[in-house]
C-alpha cells in the first residue's frame, strides 16, 4: 500500500466519529494506530524518498500534532511524559515520521522555553487552533543566522545545513545572533514565504522522510515584539531556558527505542512465519521458533529493550515534571541531574538499538536479507540519526557525574 489522497482519507476517516482520547493510554493507542498505518508501506515510501505531505496529514488528522496544545484551543493538554511515549509508538511504524513529530513537539514548546507569557499564549493558540506543524532551522554546527535591526523589525539571513520538517512545516523556528553583539534571538515565523528557500537536498542513508535538507534564510522579517523572551529588547535568562537540549535528546532516544522495537517486532514476525529451522545441528526442530539459539537471541535482545524502556520512561517522567512546573523553580543542579539521566538512556539505546538492528539478520536467516523484506530500514534509520552528536561525550557526562559529582554545563548538545 502507498499512502495516497484517497486512501489516506479513508484511513484517517476512522477517527472522524471517534471520541477524542482523554487519557494517556488512549493517546498512546492512537499513536499505535498511526504506526500500524505507516508500517504497511514504510519501506516503499523510504525508497521513494518523497516529501511526506500525506504522512504529516495523517499526524494532523489523528490529533497527535496538538497533543501538547492547550485544551481551550482544541489541543489534548497532555504532558511531555505522554509525548515521549507517543513519539516512540509512531517510530515503531516509521522512524522518519516519529522524528518529524518529536521535533515538532520540541519546537512547539519553544515559546514556553524562552518566551514571555504573552508570547506563549499567542503561539500556543496559533498552532493549536490551526493544527500547525513546526520545523526548525536551528543547527548549531553551522554559523548562526545573522540578524540586523531595521527599525522595529529584525531581519534574519543565512544558511542552515539541516532543517527537519522543512517543506511539510507550517511554522519555522529561527535562531540567530544580533549584529555587533553576542545576543541570540529565537523567533517563530510562517514557513510559506519567499525568504525561506529549501534546497530539496536531503538524501541520507536513513531517516529519509524527515525533510531535513538545507535551507536559505533570505531577509526574513520579524517584529521585535516577537523576539522570544525579550521585553523592551532585553532578555531575562532562566535555567529553564536551557531545557531545550535535554528535552530534544530524550526525543532522540525515544524514536531510537521505537525504531529498535519495530526492528525486533518485524524480525520476530518473520522468524515465526518464514525462517526455516536449521537441519544440521543434531537437535533438529520442526519450527525455527523452537531453535534454542533463536530463543536465546530474541530473549537477550528483548531484555535489553525492556531495560532501555524503563530507563527512558524514568527520565521522561522526571523531565516532564520540570517542563510542566513553574519555570522559575528549576535549579542548575536539577537540570544537570536530569541531563545525565537522559545521556545514560540515550547511550544505552544507541548501543542496544544498533546491536538489535544488526542481529535481527542472524535471527531471521539469509532470505531475510532480501530487499523486499526491508529489515535494513531499521539499521539505516538508527545509524543515521545516532550520529547526531558523538555518543562518547554522553558516556563522559555520565562518568563525570559518577566519579566527580559534576553536572554537565549547558551547551547546544548537553
Amino acid at each position: 500500500m502507498t499512502i495516497t489522497d484517497s486512501e489516506t482519507t479513508g484511513l484517517t476517516g476512522r477517527w472522524r466519529d471517534a471520541a477524542t482520547p482523554r487519557d494517556t493510554a488512549k493517546w498512546i493507542q492512537r499513536a499505535q494506530e498511526v504506526a500500524d498505518i505507516l508500517v504497511v508501506d514504510a519501506v516503499e515510501r523510504d525508497r521513494a524518498n518523497a516529501t511526506p505531505h500525506e504522512e504529516v496529514r495523517l499526524l494532523k488528522e489523528s490529533g497527535l500534532v496538538t497533543l501538547l496544545g492547550p485544551r481551550e484551543h482544541g489541543g489534548a493538554g497532555e504532558s511531555w511524559e505522554t509525548a515521549y511515549k507517543v513519539i516512540r509508538a509512531v517510530s515503531r511504524g516509521d522512524g522518519s515520521i516519529g522524528q518529524v513529530l518529536g521535533y515538532h513537539y520540541l519546537w512547539a514548546w519553544a515559546a514556553r522555553l524562552v518566551g514571555t507569557d504573552a508570547q506563549i499564549s499567542a503561539v500556543e493558540e496559533l498552532y493549536t487552533s490551526n493544527n500547525f506543524l513546526f520545523g526548525g532551522a536551528v543547527n548549531p554546527r553551522d554559523s548562526d543566522l545573522t540578524i540586523r535591526e531595521d527599525g522595529d523589525e529584525l531581519v534574519y539571513s543565512g544558511h542552515k545545513s539541516f532543517s527537519t520538517g522543512g517543506q511539510v512545516s507550517d511554522l519555522t523556528v529561527l535562531e540567530g545572533v544580533l549584529e555587533g553583539s553576542d545576543t541570540h534571538i529565537f523567533a517563530i515565523v510562517p514557513t510559506a514565504q519567499p525568504g525561506i528557500v529549501f534546497a530539496n537536498d536531503w538524501d541520507s542513508l536513513g531517516q529519509r522522510l524527515t525533510e531535513s535538507g538545507s535551507v536559505d534564510i533570505r531577509d526574513v522579517r520579524v517584529d521585535w515584539a516577537s523576539a522570544a523572551g525579550f521585553t523592551d529588547r532585553v532578555f531575562q535568562p532562566l535555567t529553564y531556558n536551557t531545557l531545550n537540549v535535554p528535552a530534544i535528546q530524550l526525543v532522540f532516544a525515544n524514536f531510537y527505542l521505537g525504531i529498535a522495537q519495530g526492528a525486533l517486532e518485524t524480525a520476530s514476525a518473520y522468524t515465526r512465519t518464514k525462517t526455516r529451522p536449521w537441519p544440521y545441528g543434531g537437535d533438529n526442530k520442526a519450527h525455527a521458533s523452537e531453535e534454542w539459539y533463536l530463543l536465546d537471541g530474541y530473549g537477550d535482545l528483548q531484555s535489553k529493550l525492556w531495560a532501555d524502556e524503563a530507563l527512558l520512561d524514568k527520565a521522561g517522567a522526571e523531565i516532564s515534571a520540570v517542563l510542566h512546573a513553574p519555570r522559575e523553580e528549576l535549579t542548575e543542579r536539577r537540570r544537570g541531574e536530569i541531563a545525565v539521566q537522559i545521556a545514560a538512556g540515550k547511550l544505552r539505546i544507541v548501543e542496544d538499538g544498533l546491536e538489535i538492528a544488526t542481529k535481527v539478520f542472524e535471527l531471521t536467516g539469509a532470505r531475510a536479507s532480501a530487499s523486499s523484506v526491508g529489515l535494513d530500514i531499521f539499521w539505516r534509520n538508527l545509524r543515521t540519526h545516532s550520529l547526531h552528536d558523538p555518543i562518547a561525550y554522553k558516556k563522559r557526562e555520565v562518568g563525570e557525574f559518577v566519579l566527580l559529582n559534576q553536572i554537565p554545563e549547558p551547551t547546544w548538545y548537553t
